[in-house]
């Protein structure tokens, strides 16, 4: 649960500061935001979570 919120955030902050610096406009940000609301209802999700579980383990095992 802490590395879901954690990965929102730190997502969720690159899209703000893409948006920002006008390197993607409002509706590609928009798009991006719904396409990740729909890929979490997909069957996708469940890969999705396990490969950034294992990026966060990997990235752990360095530090």
């Amino acid at each position: 649960m802490a590395v879901t919120i954690s990965l929102a955030l730190l997502f969720g902050t690159l899209l703000a500061v893409l948006l920002r610096t006008g390197a993607i406009k409002a509706g590609s940000g928009f798009v991006a935001v719904m396409f990740g609301f729909y890929l979490a209802s997909t069957g996708a999700s469940g890969p999705v979570n396990e490969l950034s579980a294992a990026v966060v383990h990997a990235l752990n095992g360095l530090f």
